[in-house]
């Protein structure tokens, strides 16, 4: 007699989610402006810019990103998982979108969460619900979110930078891994990548 289970997988996608395309964040963005979606503007954008782990986004507060008057031009934070520092910059549309945000939130101390619940009064955004708002904007332009995931915003801007340069060592540093064979898995790498690197390079 057969066994009746179903498998935990049947109907979803696994493995890997994919970057997005440049063509998709700008999309995404120009869909969020339009209807005046500025929390979520501000944190798509902090998403791509800081290659941050959804743990560590929902985390952030205030004055990781604010200083004195104005936005940082770069920040540092210290990661959950492996409580190393990791760097990261924040872009002009980046900046623009963060000081709407805080300027519409209003009275705020730099200790506040960057992206409070709005269900429960003194927490942050729960993972989930970051997840949640991913599939959101992802189905604004159309994908399918059983595509996508939060990994997606986390590799898309390291992502473009190896395919444009082949530096490893800045996608490892730039997403705050320990060991440059995790940034080769998180990224896909194949060898034959690999060598077409090697061929491009002459001695």
């Amino acid at each position: 007699m057969r066994s009746t289970c179903v498998p935990w997988n049947h109907g979803r996608m696994i493995g890997p989610k994919p970057p997005l395309k440049p063509k998709h964040i700008w999309a995404i963005r120009i869909r969020l402006q339009h209807k005046g979606r500025t929390r979520d503007l501000a944190m798509f954008n902090v998403a791509i810019n800081s290659k941050l782990r959804g743990c560590d986004l929902v985390r952030l507060r205030v004055a990781d990103v604010h200083l004195g008057d104005s936005i940082r031009l770069r920040t540092t934070i210290i990661q959950q998982k492996t409580g190393r520092p990791v760097p990261f910059e924040l872009t002009e549309p980046t900046r623009e979108a963060l000081a709407l945000w805080l300027s519409l939130r209003g009275s705020r101390s730099n200790d506040d969460w960057l992206f409070p619940s709005r269900s429960r009064r003194g927490n942050h955004l729960t993972t989930r619900q970051y997840g949640r708002l991913l599939d959101d904007w992802v189905a604004l332009i159309g994908l399918d979110p059983a595509a996508y995931g939060t990994h997606s915003l986390r590799r898309t801007k390291v992502a473009l930078l190896y395919k444009r340069t082949g530096n490893l060592r800045a996608c490892q540093l730039l997403l705050g891994h320990t060991k440059l064979e995790s940034t080769v898995r998180y990224l896909g790498i194949e060898v034959d990548d690999a060598l077409i690197l090697s061929e491009q390079t002459d001695l």
